[in-house]
């Protein structure tokens, strides 16, 4: 088996499906990046069994066979040759041989019939979407997805297909972020959820990327297939929580405001207080937004005054400070709306400008109890 491979392309490539490998692993199998040769089309796969993912490579060469080569000593190899053509020899004495422009690397290589095989997705259904609409939808939510091992269903994305549009939701408990699409449809409804390591991969190749992404799913996994790159993943068992039920609908209460002004009011206001709860307190009357925050063990405190455009009653409500930096940093508006109905009610954060035909976002943010 033998085959010559462009440095910088192979490295680009690796460095992308490097991302699925663990630190790690209880198979050390899959310390390794499987290479298949089939004459000049070389397939690299990289597996964490619960996640697999593939791409398909060009390559000069007329020998077929699979081997599985050790990731982290051809990634650190890779990254320090210039751009040049690399030959791969398989040798008898189990090592493959690298040579460059500069001298010959051996490396010793496992039996490709050990890696584990990816899932073959019986009947599945399936859906299409833009690349960057996907890493969109994906970096819009991902931040709110929880890290609970008890609570699994919450630790992913929930993907929600239907004729009418795309919607995704992730939540833990203490914000939710809702984003939907209605310039994408599918064929059929369908509903699951999407742990967060491949969604976070997926992320930053789509980035930008105007290729449409197949997506095939069934009741288990879930595969998405662009360009020459497929990855595949088990999905996140259960019953995803009954979101709708938590959005008020009612929130008489409505704020707007300048999102970059406000969000350095909360940057800089919530430097002053209390370290466990975070706590900011908004306290709003007539045009003036008051934030502030109040750590009494150590007597530091912050205030700060806003002009904003509010409709409602006058109320004071209390906010966890990081879920509120987190969730103003993911607008790209001008402008955002908080609606709000009690201090003991969740507030809804919505963008007023910024977002594409068809696009809706809405983020919900549980109070804090403020103490009086």
């Amino acid at each position: 088996m033998k085959f010559i491979v462009s440095s910088t392309y192979l490295l680009k490539q690796l460095q992308i499906l490097g991302g699925v490998i663990n630190n790690n692993n209880t198979l050390p199998i899959l310390d390794n990046f499987l290479f298949q040769l089939k004459k000049d089309e070389l397939t690299v796969s990289a597996s964490d069994l619960e996640t697999t993912m593939s791409s398909k490579l060009k390559v000069e060469s007329d020998s077929e066979g699979s081997i599985a080569v050790p990731a982290r000593l051809l990634l650190e190899t890779l990254k320090t040759f210039p751009e040049q053509p690399l030959t791969f020899v398989v040798e008898d004495n189990n090592t493959i041989e690298l040579s460059s422009n500069h001298g010959k690397y051996a490396l010793a290589y496992a039996n490709g019939e050990e890696f584990p095989n990816a899932v073959e997705l019986s009947d599945p259904s399936s859906t299409i979407i833009q690349g960057d609409v996907l890493a969109m939808a994906i970096s819009k939510t991902i931040f709110a997805s929880g890290n609970d091992d008890l609570r699994p269903v919450m630790s992913g994305v929930f993907f929600q297909f239907s004729t009418e549009g795309l919607t995704f939701v992730a939540t833990d408990a203490h914000k939710l972020v809702k984003y939907s699409r209605e310039d994408v449809t599918a064929s059929q409804a369908a509903e699951f959820i999407m742990p967060k390591k491949p969604l976070n991969l997926l992320k930053g190749i789509l980035a930008g990327s105007e290729t449409d992404v197949l997506i095939e799913y069934n009741e288990s996994n879930a595969k998405f297939i662009f360009e020459d790159t497929q990855l595949i993943c088990r999905l996140i068992d259960g019953k995803y929580p009954n979101y709708e039920a938590v959005i008020p609908k009612e929130n008489p209460n409505k704020l707007v405001i300048d999102r970059s002004q406000f969000l350095s009011s909360v940057r800089r206001v919530s430097i002053f207080s209390n370290k466990t709860t975070h706590q900011v307190r908004l306290k709003i009357a007539g045009a003036e937004l008051n934030i502030s925050a109040e750590d009494i063990d150590y007597s530091n405190k912050a205030e700060e005054r806003l002009t904003c455009s509010y409709q409602g009653d006058d109320m004071q409500i209390g906010f966890n400070s990081r879920f509120l930096t987190e969730m103003l940093n993911n607008l790209n508006a001008n402008e955002v709306q908080l609606e709000m109905s009690l201090p003991n009610r969740a507030g809804i954060l919505t963008p007023v400008d910024g977002l594409d035909e068809g696009e809706k976002i809405t983020m919900l943010v549980m109070p804090v109890m403020l103490n009086s």
